[in-house]
């Protein structure tokens, strides 16, 4: 078989469903004898190639023709056709000899007597040239009834066609003919790929032969950039779908398809951010990992690899573009915060020669002229921008800017410019050449005057190289030591790296990429700081830096690897730091503990404990501690010692004091602190917001260890809400990373979640085996507890020595607490395997601790819990009044299942209850105004946690697919979701729940 003749390779497309669906309806409506046309447009790497190749797989039992617009053919008339149609032969055995000696002339096909395709049965999908079927191109006329209802649907066309060689309308008459004289042995598909480079012959012919085939079996695909090139300009016959960037959710999917097993999250986000939802980019960014980048020695990309097809297509539309507009590009990506008044002062020197940076004479490891113009696809000198008097005048500026904005490549965005596809900028740099850039960067130094642009003023001095390289380097550490949490562009850890790079001795230089390393663990790229602390190990470094570097290593280590490999770095480093800063040794050994708390191993937990001994100090200094370490740890020590109001206090100092200093990647393990205290006591509604919040960071920042803790956590709340399929998503999501990173917290978590949703479900043989289960339940802590889940659930399937095992523990550390929730849950606990006749006493106790805690919660299932047992005790009156206590509890939480447990034994004790009802929701438009927004505002509290989260990304624009991407949840879920928010907000639209949220 030749290659023509090859079946074009069909792959799965992300993202593409709604024109993977158009392409299919398409194809049908050629099917049944009726075509049609339709063109993908969109900037290069969107995957309209990809299309017309899914197409082509699609089209089974058509003969496919396919062609594409080549650049270098573009001056050349008919070179489009020609490619399409030659591999069909002579078109003689389908037209009249007119028409067919047409054809051969305008395209210089061969005669009759040398046909280039042999004849063949038809198979489906297949191509010559880039196209036909060979067979379909053979002989056979039309018969006479297909030929006559031809002729009536296209009236237009001459019987007897005599066209002259000049004559325009001949060509694209006889190429209609031929295309409608194939489409009578069965349907045709014709993918023309990069209209915009055809020759306007072709173009024209092509367009022309797409509007007026709709009555026949013939359907035609088009391909352009954006916007659509020259020649004829497309109509409503021609519909026009165009492609942006893949959402989040189809991204992460591709690079699933593409991505070896085990690419980091940290890498993994550095890779989508990089290439803002282009498929073509996430393909090749995937294809240009080094094991070094894979393992995290290396710094992960930043643009697309130079010389492929991405970068090949921006090079070009550069290369088309004005030598001085390049040059303003160059600015521009030089400096994504760059202003277009600064723009304007840079690019126009106000003092012509004077002010000009001294760029002209070549520098040590400059490109010379002519390499700098190849570099940059058709040249782009290091002077390029610049007038004869030293400067372009500041009004010619903007104009010389609008060939960029004519072709799609730049945008205004109110006081700035911005690439029209973020891709862009990175390649914009890459492609110029060292003194283009050097160049570029002086340019932006000299205007750069602010305190407030002091990192950037530094930054674009370093790049240009223009001074002292040790003064630079001093110059450019200092500046980003500085920077405020918000600095803008470059990030801290950049510059500090750059500085690193400057400096020659090795001790500065080790100080400088360890706080580099640091700055970028705290900004959220790990991958990053990993790479910065590999370039550590050759060089002499004193022990008190190493010692920080290790604690550095193991916080990226407890947050995105091994918590194991964590806890041995966190002593080493206590090691290293506690005789030279003892401060830092300390912290060492807390982070310690706290890895061994997340591994589940408590040996390592208590003895580390008891070596930082004077941490049990830091409660009673809470108040004047600032540290958010010490503060989580003072926390962790209140819900040990069973102060959870307090934990909670000090955990919410902690987030604030981070939220005060922008520190972004903190957040997700600064609201685990939050959410342990909240969860004690009972505050499910907080603790799903504060976890959808986590998770959102932790994902943001590549910290997938906390992640998954977030996800149990949010698996937990979906089991007291009774949201089945929420709960059961989250928890496989979160036992999945647990086991892939030994987190024994959220393993146990997890395990928790769904042993408390089958008990909410009455399956309490299911919930007891899971909580027996050694698999998944090593934490202790978390293992305490869910004793009272699991004591429940033993005591309905007459586990009664299980139980009992399990409430001995119980007592000891409530007991140890004195906290009066953790008592009472122990003497609930009691009550539940008290002999007959003895578990009243031990109820009313159990109630009279929970009415002096906290936790209303717990306080619900035990009146549950009692009330079914005065019931079976023949005593209905006294279980109705715990029962309705209970049930009214249960529907403030939205505990579903609970609160369906309570009717049925409100039922069972005689009383009528009927069925939960949502209440109706006032419509907003029959109110006066000011009553109205008051009862937009009811309405909204009245949306628990998840429902606001998944409304507010919803008046947003997001769609069903990306919010359960982003929450962790099916898009079922999400829908269902939807439903009960239009009801309850009176609604029935997106375009009302994004107007009553703005």
């Amino acid at each position: 078989m030749s290659p023509a003749s090859l079946p074009a390779r069909v792959a799965v497309l992300r993202g593409r469903d709604a024109e993977q669906d158009a392409v299919r309806r398409l194809l049908d409506r050629a099917r049944t004898g009726s075509g049609g046309a339709m063109l993908f447009a969109g900037g290069p790497g969107m995957g309209k190639t990809a299309l017309l190749d899914h197409a082509a797989g699609q089209a089974r039992g058509f003969l496919v023709l396919r062609t594409r617009g080549a650049e270098s053919e573009h001056g050349l008339p008919h070179a489009a056709l020609h490619r399409l149609l030659r591999p069909l032969g002579d078109p003689g055995p389908h037209l009249p000899e007119p028409q067919a000696a047409l054809l051969r002339a305008t395209l210089h096909l061969p005669p009759a007597s040398r046909p280039l395709s042999a004849t063949g049965p038809r198979a489906p999908g297949t191509t010559a040239s880039d196209g036909p079927t060979p067979a379909a191109a053979a002989g056979g006329r039309p018969s006479a009834a297909r030929r006559r209802a031809r002729t009536a649907a296209a009236p237009f066309r001459p019987v007897a066609p005599t066209q002259e060689a000049g004559d325009a309308l001949g060509p694209a008459v006889a190429v209609l003919e031929w295309l409608a004289s194939l489409a009578a042995r069965g349907p045709v598909l014709v993918c023309v790929d990069d209209l915009h480079h055809l020759d306007a012959a072709s173009h024209d012919l092509l367009l022309f032969a797409a509007r007026r085939l709709a009555a026949e079996p013939v359907a035609f695909l088009f391909t352009a950039d954006r916007p659509p090139g020259h020649g004829a300009a497309l109509d409503d016959e021609v519909p026009v779908r165009v492609l942006g960037p893949l959402d989040p959710a189809a991204a992460r999917q591709m690079l699933d398809d593409l991505a070896p097993a085990g690419l980091g999250e940290d890498l993994r986000a550095s890779l989508e951010r990089l290439a803002h939802g282009v498929p073509l980019a996430l393909a090749e960014l995937t294809g240009s990992l080094t094991p070094g980048r894979l393992a995290g020695t290396h710094a992960p990309p930043v643009s697309v690899p130079p010389g492929g097809r991405l970068w090949r297509a921006h090079t070009r539309r550069l290369a088309a573009l004005p030598e001085a507009t390049r040059a303003l590009l160059l600015l521009v990506a030089a400096d994504p915060d760059l202003d277009i008044p600064t723009l304007v002062r840079a690019a126009a020197p106000r003092h012509g020669d004077a002010a000009r940076p001294d760029d002209a004479r070549p520098r040590h490891g400059d490109a010379a002229p002519s390499e700098a113009g190849e570099r940059y696809g058709g040249g782009v000198p290091p002077d390029a921008g610049r007038g004869h008097g030293g400067g372009v005048s500041p009004g010619h500026v903007l104009d010389l800017l609008e060939p960029a904005e004519v072709a799609g490549v730049l945008t205004a965005e109110g006081d700035r410019y911005a690439f029209a596809e973020p891709v862009m900028g990175p390649v914009v740099y890459a492609a110029a050449s060292p003194a283009a850039r050097r160049a570029a960067h002086r340019l932006l130094a000299g205007v750069l005057h602010h305190d407030h642009q002091r990192l950037r003023r530094a930054w674009h001095r370093a790049a240009a190289l223009d001074g002292s390289v040790d003064e630079l380097a001093a110059e450019l550490a200092e500046a980003a030591q500085a920077a405020g949490p918000h600095a803008g562009h470059p990030e801290p850890y950049l510059a500090l790296e750059r500085a690193a790079e400057l400096t020659e001795r090795g001790e500065v230089k080790a100080a400088r990429l360890a706080a580099a390393a640091h700055h970028a663990s705290i900004s959220g790229h790990p991958q990053r700081a990993r790479a910065l602390l590999a370039r550590l190990s050759p060089l002499t470094v004193p022990a008190e830096m190493r010692g920080q570097a290790e604690l550095l290593r193991g916080n990226l280590e407890l947050l995105g690897g091994e918590t194991g490999s964590a806890h041995d770095r966190f002593l080493a480093a206590a090691g290293w730091l506690l005789d030279r800063d003892r401060s830092l040794g300390v912290r060492a050994l807390v982070r310690a503990a706290e890895a061994g708390y997340f591994a589940g191993d408590h040996q390592r937990f208590l003895a580390i404990a008891r070596r930082a001994a004077v941490l049990r100090r830091v409660l009673l200094l809470a108040p004047h501690v600032h540290s958010t370490a010490m503060l989580v740890w003072a926390g962790s020590a209140g819900l040990l010692l069973g102060d959870d109001a307090n934990a909670l206090a000090l955990a919410t100092r902690a987030v604030e004091s981070a939220r005060g200093r922008g520190g972004a990647s903190a957040l997700p393990q600064l609201l685990s602190a939050v959410i342990n205290a909240e969860l004690w006591l009972g505050r499910y509604g907080s603790v799903t917001r504060h976890a959808i919040e986590g998770l959102r960071l932790a994902q943001e920042t590549g910290q997938h260890n906390t992640a998954g803790q977030h996800l149990a956590w949010l698996a937990l709340a979906a089991a007291v809400q009774g949201d089945k399929e929420t709960c059961r998503t989250r928890a496989a999501a979160a036992l999945e990373v647990a086991d892939a990173h030994g987190l024994g917290v959220a393993a146990a978590l997890g395990n928790w979640a769904l042993a408390h949703l089958d008990l909410s479900r009455g399956r309490a043989a299911d919930a007891a085996g899971r909580l027996r289960a050694e698999l998944r339940n090593g934490h202790v802590v978390v293992r305490v507890m869910a004793t009272p889940t699991f004591i429940e659930a033993a005591a309905r399937t007459g586990e009664r020595q299980d139980a009992m095992a399990a409430l001995d523990v119980l007592d000891r550390w409530a007991g140890s607490t004195r906290n009066p929730d953790r008592l009472a849950l122990a003497a609930r606990c009691h009550a539940l395997l008290a002999e007959p006749g003895a578990s009243e006493e031990l109820f009313r106790h159990a109630l009279d601790l929970h009415h002096r805690g906290s936790c209303e919660f717990e306080t619900a299932r035990t009146e549950l819990l009692f009330g079914g047992a005065l019931r079976r005790d023949r005593r209905p009156g006294a279980a109705r009044e715990h029962l309705h206590s209970a049930l009214d509890a249960f529907e403030r939480f939205g505990a579903r299942l609970w609160a369906a447990q309570a009717r049925a034994e409100l039922r069972a004790a005689g009383q009528a209850v009927p069925p939960p009802s949502t209440p109706a929701a006032r419509p907003f438009s029959h109110l006066p105004e000011g009553e109205r927004q008051a009862d937009r505002q009811a309405q909204i509290a009245r949306l628990t946690a998840q429902q606001e989260q998944i409304a507010r990304m919803v008046a947003e624009g997001a769609t069903n697919r990306e919010v359960a991407a982003r929450l962790v949840i099916s898009p079922r879920t999400v829908d269902h979701h939807l439903r009960n928010i239009f009801a309850q907000l009176g609604i029935r639209s997106r375009v009302d729940l994004a107007r009553l949220l703005s």
